[in-house]
């Protein structure tokens, strides 16, 4: 994973991370939603992100690029991103689960009711929403549509 702050870490370091930040003001509420992006070049740049939100104080992200191949189908790759996202989310509910941590993690689908994604709405939500996670789609999925974006151009 990279860090604008922390720089390049493995993901155990990441999940450590995440633990301080939260057990350093145990007492603020925190939002932690994951979110993919991906745009099309000669192959598919993918980019998962984390944000931790410390609500009305800031917070911390961290994001991988992974370049795959390219995928045309755009049904698929929306489906390609949400499944790198309810991975990573796992692995993160997980995590925070073991240091008896709360969490409140959610994910971010870069699709929204304007455009070619909006047909397929109910059933990225449903499928997310059905693993345990809330779903937020645009304009209020920034984990996908602005930091994991801003880092797949």
């Amino acid at each position: 994973m990279k860090s604008p702050t922390y720089g390049e870490i493995p993901l155990k370091r990441m999940f450590e991370i995440i633990k301080e930040y939260i057990k350093s003001q145990p007492d603020e509420k925190y939002h932690i939603t994951v979110g993919t992006d991906s745009q099309n070049f000669n192959i598919t740049k993918t980019v998962v992100a984390i944000a931790v939100w410390r609500v009305g104080k800031g917070g911390i992200f961290f994001y991988e690029v992974k370049n795959v191949k390219k995928i045309n189908n755009l049904q698929q790759k929306i489906y390609y991103e949400t499944s790198i996202s309810l991975d990573l989310a796992n692995k993160l509910t997980k995590a925070l689960q073991k240091e008896n941590l709360p969490y409140d993690v959610g994910i971010h689908v870069d699709i929204g009711r304007n455009g070619p994604t909006a047909k397929i709405i109910p059933e990225i939500v449903g499928w997310v929403t059905s693993c345990g996670y809330k779903c937020e789609i645009k304009p209020n999925s920034y984990t996908a549509s602005g930091i994991a974006n801003k880092f797949s151009k």
